[in-house]
């Protein structure tokens, strides 16, 4: 049977865009007998127009995409170029104003500028769609704003940065230190150069927040965020939560409290039996609770060009069967403002390490404070300090329910006592 084609203009030939076109290429008469129309790139843009090695035909090169956005006879535009602003937002910004359908992965543009996107998107009655930019191959965006449609979420949480689920991974299982895991993942290229962004939290913000809107019903916020990098920690808190029944893991949490919506990334302590902490090496995976379905976790590739490219073509295929919906599965006009909850008032269990003096009446000294903020200690465990000094002993306490707030002034009132040194290390304990 003949189809019609779907004229694609792809901006950016990177990874993903690469591992695009050779899909689209492999997979066109299974996509063509899906969807009853047959995908064709016949734009593209790139730093450079050189042969890539890629089936990409007659297409033709643009340097500018943003131009090719604006000019060419396509049907959709694919925005793999990357960055919250710069070319990206302007090829965007040009093919919704064109009435062009987009597919993006560009979890930063969305967390900046979302909201107004999807309102161009709106105006112009065509699909914002952005499955690739959450989790990669991990389906969760579709999952969040149609399958659980029925359903009131309570929570979201989930090992978004395949980057820190690597380290930690490897930390945990070859008792590596964080440097040595770190430079491992940036040989493997999981890592940039500069790996700011993934080890201190800020790409599973954004990804967070972009979760948080879909299921909340809330303007996309990634500065309601709170965020806690991974780069505290180290081994001996991984053998403490290894002993204790416990597996760290960088997790990205957005839960309705009677506060408002609270959305933090931090290290985070998870029974070693749930789903979320057998989630090993650069895997992403995400748990949601709804009111109806109750839990359920999705578990699969969160980077890389193959699933990456996957999830693109999901989007894809949506646009050639005529689907659109809302970007947030809501109309912009009923979006609501994020409703920031306060961390301080986060109630949970905690992991606390210190360095405290080796001397009758420390660890009382200790207990007397966690309990005049009304922490209540569940286990304590005492091991000799790093380096062979004597004169100090590496506690690993973990609470019972507790707030942030009295956590965090019971801490600060043991080292103003002087019976612990250094900043003691904090890490939140979910039990899910």
């Amino acid at each position: 049977m003949p189809t019609v084609p779907l004229k694609i203009g792809l901006g950016g030939v990177g990874t993903v865009g690469a591992a695009l076109v050779r899909l689209l290429h492999d997979k066109r008469g299974d996509f063509a007998a899906r969807t009853g129309r047959t995908p064709e790139i016949i734009a593209y843009s790139a730093r450079s127009s050189g042969d890539r090695g890629l089936p990409l035909g007659g297409a033709t090169y643009y340097a500018d995409a943003a131009k090719l956005a604006a000019v060419a006879d396509i049907d959709v535009f694919v925005e793999l170029i990357g960055g919250a602003d710069g070319p990206a937002l302007a090829a965007v910004e040009a093919a919704l104003t064109r009435r062009v359908p987009v597919v993006t992965a560009n979890k930063a543009m969305l967390a900046a500028h979302g909201v107004a996107l999807a309102e161009r998107a709106e105006l112009a009655k065509v699909a914002l769609a952005f499955e690739a930019a959450v989790a990669g191959g991990v389906p969760i965006v579709k999952t969040l704003r149609e399958a659980l449609s029925g359903n009131r979420i309570q929570r979201v949480s989930g090992i978004l940065n395949g980057t820190c689920n690597y380290i930690l991974s490897r930390m945990e299982t070859e008792r590596l230190p964080f440097e040595v895991c770190l430079k491992e993942a940036q040989k493997l290229g999981y890592a940039e150069a500069d790996p700011t962004f993934d080890i201190g939290g800020f790409d599973t913000a954004h990804k967070l927040s972009i979760l948080a809107a879909l299921a909340f019903g809330a303007r996309v916020d990634a500065a309601a965020v709170s965020v806690e990098g991974i780069e505290s920690v180290n081994l001996a808190d991984l053998a403490a939560a290894d002993e204790l029944g416990y597996r760290i893991k960088l997790l990205g949490v957005a839960a309705r409290t009677g506060h408002g919506v609270e959305q933090r990334v931090h290290p985070t302590m998870l029974p070693k039996s749930s789903a979320l902490a057998q989630t090993m090496g650069v895997l992403n995976a995400v748990s949601v609770d709804g009111d109806a379905v109750g839990s359920l976790t999705l578990v699969g590739p969160g980077a890389g060009g193959a699933a990456t490219a996957s999830a693109v073509a999901s989007d894809l295929a949506d646009i050639a069967r005529g689907i659109v919906v809302p970007a947030f599965g809501r109309p912009v006009a009923a979006l609501v403002e994020s409703e920031r909850a306060s961390l301080q008032r986060h109630e949970g269990g905690y992991y606390v390490r210190l360095s405290a003096l080796d001397k009758p009446g420390s660890l009382a000294s200790i207990a007397g404070r966690m309990a005049e903020r009304g922490v209540s200690l569940e286990s304590v465990m005492q091991k000799p300090a790093d380096g062979g000094d004597v004169s100090h002993a590496s506690l690993a306490v973990i609470t019972h329910a507790t707030s942030e707030t009295a956590i965090r002034e019971a801490l600060a009132l043991t080292v103003e006592d002087g019976v612990v040194r250094g900043k003691p290390q904090v890490i939140r304990i979910e039990r899910p």
